[in-house]
């Protein structure tokens, strides 16, 4: 059944999400607003350091008088902020941290979409399938792929845009579970990865300034997150399925997915050849990074480190991973069909995949000083402190602090974008808080976690926050920053709800959370 233009533009535009995406669309040009945002900063941080805004660090200690060190509001006008502006300015932006996965990824996916391999890989897959289990897919993976960190945001986004192009289904749509997933589902997954050694290691530390020796059990939360992905699962189905894509309305462009009859074209003996040369290259490079990984020397091992932290070598090379994978597969697939006929047509597609990200470049030069500017006004950090101090004030019941300490998180997540960062201020606080309460550093951990996604896919300083916004001017040129903000507000609001619910369920009924982990513990004495 189809949507009529005039219902789809209705419904489009019409209620709170409507509202938050015309508004949202006044706003100037992302570039712009970033410029805006700065100015802003700028004015806060100079009155924030003149009334003498404070925070006592939770960890941190003055060398010199050996007590807490004090996080002082620092003017974004003074001597050493504006020396720092204009000299390290190439180093701000060049260090972005998602530029140079995003650049890398994109000259590799660049050449497999130009050949088509894309277009015919995803046709193949989706013929006589129905389209509409392509969400819970997309959304099973997208968690699943945080075991992948920054690569899921650049490699598994723009490809659910094109499996939903290719399904006949709208690819913002895509965008929109995908990003919900990988982002929004931030910790939610089958198993235990590089950020549970991240978030226990900070964890352990925290236990230690207060109770003494501890050890961190890096599957302390596993059943707990495992639970988050069959929870957050159908949220995200029936938003995506049932409030975003009707609002998107029907997807009517140039190329494959207009016509379902051309989604079940049969692939042409060309086309199944190239796909199989493709398939030679993926499985070249998987045995390649398998050889690296398990192959003499085990260069993608570090056999040194801690048994959480072996495996960061070869997660930190899943970006180069996926740029060769690409790379090879495309052109694999193009020298098969024809597409590719010298090294020229080769560095042409290279070229003009970098062509497309122009505009990126600029949006993250501003954004990029923004996050920067953040940082350095100390701003982030101090209202992370009196956060946490307004909690252990509050003296509220167990489940009811647990929630809280999620809403917090949520909160703070808008300012400071990176996990480890907040974590790193929040612990040292929030766990022996929780656990003189007799609250196991597992289930502060956990509560941290569930507050730490929701709200990830809905602030502008979460740094991938406008690659996301190119991803999808990239199907549609008139998505702006309201658009975006008001597409993945439902989803803010599904997983943070959806969150806290299983938490204080969990906690309720007591279950493990994980292997040696329970929601209580026996009062622990301090260390002398």
């Amino acid at each position: 059944m189809s949507t009529s233009p005039d219902a789809t533009a209705a419904t489009a535009t019409s209620g709170i999400l409507g509202w938050i995406e015309r508004v949202g669309n006044r706003l100037p040009d992302p570039v712009v607003l970033f410029l805006w945002l700065v100015g802003a900063l700028v004015l806060i941080s100079v009155l924030a350091a003149t009334v003498g805004w404070s925070a006592i660090h939770p960890t941190e200690v003055d060398p010199e008088t050996g007590a807490k060190k004090v996080i002082e509001a620092t003017s974004l006008l003074s001597p050493a902020n504006i020396a720092k502006l204009w000299v390290d300015m190439p180093k701000t932006f060049t260090h972005f941290h998602p530029l140079g996965y995003v650049l890398v990824v994109m000259l590799g996916a660049g050449v497999a979409e130009r050949t088509g391999l894309f277009g015919t890989a995803m046709r193949a897959s989706v013929r006589g399938a129905s389209p509409r289990l392509l969400t819970p897919i997309v959304a099973l993976v997208a968690m699943m792929g945080n075991l992948a960190a920054d690569a899921a945001y650049v490699v598994l986004i723009p490809l659910a845009a094109v499996i939903y192009h290719a399904a006949g289904r709208h690819p913002v749509a895509g965008i929109a579970a995908s990003f919900a997933g990988v982002s929004g589902g931030f910790s939610a997954n089958l198993l235990p990865g590089q950020l549970d050694a991240l978030l226990f290691g900070i964890t352990e530390a925290a236990v230690e300034t207060v109770f003494g020796d501890f050890q961190a059990n890096i599957a302390g939360n596993w059943y707990f997150i495992a639970a988050m992905l069959f929870i957050f699962l159908p949220v995200i189905w029936y938003v995506t399925d049932r409030i975003i894509e009707p609002r998107l309305g029907t997807y009517v462009p140039a190329g494959i997915g207009t016509d379902p009859g051309e989604r079940d074209r049969p692939l042409a003996d060309n086309e199944r050849r190239g796909l199989r040369h493709a398939g030679l290259a993926i499985l070249f490079v998987i045995g390649l990074w398998l050889f690296f990984t398990l192959g003499p020397g085990t260069p993608l091992i570090d056999e040194e480190g801690t048994p959480e932290s072996r495996l960061t070598p070869l997660y930190q090379s899943l970006v180069a991973g996926f740029f060769l994978l690409f790379l090879l597969s495309g052109w694999a697939y193009g020298r098969a069909t024809g597409v590719i006929g010298n090294h020229r047509d080769l560095v042409k597609m290279m070229s003009d995949s970098m062509g497309d990200m122009a505009y990126y470049l600029v949006l993250a030069f501003a954004a990029a000083h923004f996050v920067a500017m953040f940082g350095w006004s100390n701003l982030g950090l101090i209202l992370a402190v009196h956060g946490a101090d307004g909690l252990r004030a509050a003296n509220l019941p167990a489940p009811v602090l647990l929630a809280a300490i999620v809403l917090l998180t949520a909160a703070l997540n808008l300012f400071i974008g990176s996990a480890s960062a907040k974590w790193a201020l929040l612990a040292p606080v929030l766990v022996p808080m929780l656990m003189l309460l007799g609250i196991s550093a597992e289930m502060t951990t956990a509560a941290y976690r569930v507050g730490d996604g929701a709200t990830n896919i809905i602030t502008p300083l979460m740094v991938y926050f406008p690659l996301i916004l190119i991803f999808c001017q990239r199907w549609q040129p008139n998505f702006g920053l309201g658009s975006l903000a008001a597409t993945m507000l439902p989803y803010s609001i599904g997983l943070l709800v959806s969150g806290i619910v299983l938490l204080m369920g969990w906690v309720a009924l007591d279950l493990p959370l994980g292997p040696g982990a329970s929601v209580y513990i026996p009062l622990p004495t301090t260390a002398p």
